[in-house]
């Protein structure tokens, strides 16, 4: 049965926090919106990240040179990349793009992409964070990136130089000036590089609901229904059919995160995306404190003090976007976390999974989908999805609304993958 209700002008399909930031920024621009989410507001990958919101978030995930490190990786139970060996032949053509990404070549333009996504990050923030209440759940804060070999702190690595270009605020520090930032860390640590001027959140998931919270009272219209169809309609509408009926919209942006590709696949639109696992623990009464988000840079997890407890996240697992959680990979953070903070309690904890979607690339899709009119991508943030989000948003809202973008949106076309 088709609704009723009237139509309003866009339909947001995803309630994570980039389709909550889409959301509101058209609601700015004074458009009518309706926000439709099977699980509701912020509920998946939105809620379960290490909080992290940097300006210069720019270094891809693959680099030259990474393909040596992933045999160790995936052999190692502690290692930071894991593959369920059934899918294994379902992951290798998305393993070839992500290699090929990390060509020397590719680097650059990709660093440059990221750059603008994300270097707005913490003011959009704060904007959509203002008069809501809650403006606190956005604290300044540092990254700091922990070396227990201090050979291994070198500026001159690709990851770094990527960082500098880009003007990043950083500095080379030894184990004793980072405990005096850091009194918790181990001793173990010998240098770190702290990344300055950028931000972390209390508690993400709680952000992406204040922020629903807001778009409501702006006049949005939010659902809690499973989006089973889109079906183009007559002079460029689409009918959005679900579990609970179906409703007709004037434009559609499909920010559906790692089910997005299965939303367009119906309409010949085929893209590699991938759903990428990842896991955290939080310890909810952890007795350390620490002021800056932390990165082991060997392991590759990252450590916040958030409001419900001490979260530690990372990992990342290939088994499908179906498959059940295997808590083991969250259970690992509970022996890594206590190397890094010797003093941790780790009595009380809770384990969480949730699903990142993510390209070969590391640039999301954002844009109108070719052939499709008043149809636009907003999915595929994959480990940057938090950081992305707000300026995601806003050039979603100017694309819909016809204006200019801020950015060139080319690098992050649906098309790019064709």
């Amino acid at each position: 049965m088709t609704k009723s209700i009237e139509r309003p002008e866009v339909t947001v399909v995803g309630a994570g926090i980039v389709g909550i930031c889409c959301t509101l920024s058209l609601l700015e621009k004074g458009v009518a919106v309706r926000l439709v989410d099977r699980a509701g507001a912020a509920e998946g990958a939105s809620s379960g990240n290490a909080g992290v919101v940097s300006p210069w978030s720019c270094v891809p995930q693959s680099l030259p040179g990474l393909w040596p490190s992933i045999p160790k990786w995936l052999l190692d139970p502690e290692g930071p990349v894991s593959i369920r060996w059934p899918y294994l032949p379902r992951v290798l053509p998305w393993a070839a793009k992500f290699l090929r990404a990390g060509r020397s070549d590719r680097i650059a333009a990709i660093a440059e992409a990221m750059d603008a996504l994300n270097r707005p990050n913490v003011d959009l923030y704060r904007h959509h964070l203002a008069g809501t209440g809650h403006e606190g759940l956005l604290r300044d804060s540092w990254y700091i990136h922990a070396y227990r070999d201090a050979d291994g702190a070198d500026l001159r690595d690709i990851a770094w130089r990527l960082r500098q270009e880009r003007g990043a605020p950083i500095e080379l520090v030894d184990g004793a000036t980072l405990r005096e930032v850091e009194p918790a860390l181990s001793s173990d640590y010998k240098a770190a590089v702290l990344i300055k001027d950028q931000a972390r959140a209390l508690a993400p998931g709680r952000i992406g609901k204040v922020l629903a919270e807001k778009a409501k009272a702006m006049g949005a219209e939010i659902l809690q229904e499973a989006v089973r169809r889109l079906v183009p309609g007559d002079a460029g509408s689409w009918r959005v059919e679900t579990d609970h009926g179906a409703f007709e919209t004037g434009k559609l942006i499909v920010a559906a995160g790692a089910w997005s590709s299965d939303l367009l696949k119906p309409l010949g639109v085929r893209l590699p995306l991938e759903p990428e696992r990842g896991y955290h623990l939080v310890f909810r009464n952890p007795g350390v404190t620490l002021s800056h988000s932390v990165m082991d840079v060997h392991r590759k997890f990252v450590v916040s003090s958030m409001e419900m407890g001490l979260r530690s996240a990372g990992t990342a697992e290939f088994a499908g976007l179906d498959a059940a959680p295997d808590y083991r990979r969250a259970r690992i953070f509970e022996r890594l976390t206590k190397r890094m903070l010797p003093d941790l309690d780790t009595r009380d904890t809770e384990e969480w999974m949730g699903v990142r979607p993510s390209f070969p690339d590391s640039l999301p899709c954002i844009g109108e989908v070719p052939g499709h009119p008043n149809l636009y991508a907003a999915f595929g943030h994959s480990h940057y999805g938090f950081g992305m989000a707000p300026n995601t948003g806003r050039i979603v809202a100017d694309l819909v609304t016809g204006g200019g973008t801020s950015i060139d949106i080319g690098p992050y076309r649906v098309g790019r993958f064709g």
